[in-house]
């Protein structure tokens, strides 16, 4: 969030964020028991499921976030548009044009594009095994890349900071701790199930899934690696599941491994306000219930 953090426990979202005068405001709302059942429960299925409503409920709490530096932000063309498109009720609008654009741009930027480039090696490699790992290898690096740009602006920096100041929190909660700065400081910033990780396994699992399609014409490889994405996202989410759950395990900390490589970038040491402002959203979350909440 702009200058806060959201925590999703197993019946409840809360978001705090830190207004400019330092006042921490919280916002806590029970889940929609369809969030918690159905298709949550279905493996490879609950993947693609909780990515898109991860998608959805991140950019309506970043909307709530922003909503305590309007006076310091400026309006935007997208705000413009949305707002000269969908006359008096926009949030929702703005919400799910967002999530549509996100997913085409992402999907565009690091499913298609690094398979129109590698295909210009076509006519010097015959392998489609060597095709497909040439195209996973340039999406992982455009991604790196993307991450890596991103991270100098300071505003983004930021928001890694209470990215690290999150993780830091629920490693103490984790740990049985009582949820003072001090506990959390001491915890990495790096978790196994971070979205980061999340992001990076559906990256490498695509370089699998698209090696069994061969190299066929570009439009068909278009097409395969469009209708093959719940797929991975469901893999790549049942993966995370396991490593969260078993991370001590050997099997678990090698997997492990790639995600938390990229999660040096998307994470970053944070400051005592943030941790105070990630322990405030983690409160909120905690269920009476211990039983309720063991993974």
């Amino acid at each position: 969030m702009i200058e806060g953090i959201m925590m999703r426990g197993p019946k409840k979202i809360s978001t705090a964020v830190r207004k400019s005068d330092g006042e921490i405001v919280i916002k806590t709302e029970d889940l929609n028991p369809n969030q918690m059942g159905g298709l949550s429960k279905i493996p490879l299925i609950r993947g693609s499921r909780a990515l898109v409503d991860a998608m959805v409920i991140g950019v309506r709490e970043l909307m709530y976030s922003a909503e305590f530096f309007e006076d310091e932000m400026e309006e935007d063309a997208f705000d413009r548009l949305i707002k000269k498109l969908f006359k008096g009720n926009t949030e929702k609008a703005t919400i799910y044009l967002s999530v549509t654009l996100s997913l085409i741009i992402s999907v565009g930027a690091f499913i298609i594009l690094p398979s129109f480039i590698a295909n210009f090696l076509q006519g010097f490699i015959s392998s489609s095994l060597m095709l497909n790992l040439i195209e996973g290898a340039i999406r992982v690096g455009l991604f790196a890349l993307y991450i890596s740009l991103i991270s100098k602006m300071e505003d983004i920096r930021r928001v890694f900071m209470y990215h690290g100041a999150e993780h830091k929190t629920i490693y103490a909660y984790e740990n049985g701790e009582e949820l003072t700065v001090e506990n959390a400081r001491k915890y990495s910033t790096l978790h196994p199930r971070c979205g980061t990780s999340f992001i990076v396994n559906v990256l490498i699992i695509s370089i699998l899934v698209f090696s069994f399609f061969g190299w066929p014409n570009p439009w068909l490889r278009v097409l395969t690696r469009l209708l093959m994405l719940p797929i991975i996202a469901g893999i790549s989410y049942e993966i995370n599941k396991y490593i969260g759950k078993n991370d001590q395990t050997l099997f678990a900390r090698i997997v492990a491994k790639p995600g938390f490589q990229f999660q040096r970038l998307t994470t970053k040491e944070p400051t005592d306000d943030m941790l105070e402002v990630a322990i405030a959203a983690m409160k909120e979350v905690i269920p009476e219930n211990e039983d309720e909440d063991i993974w």
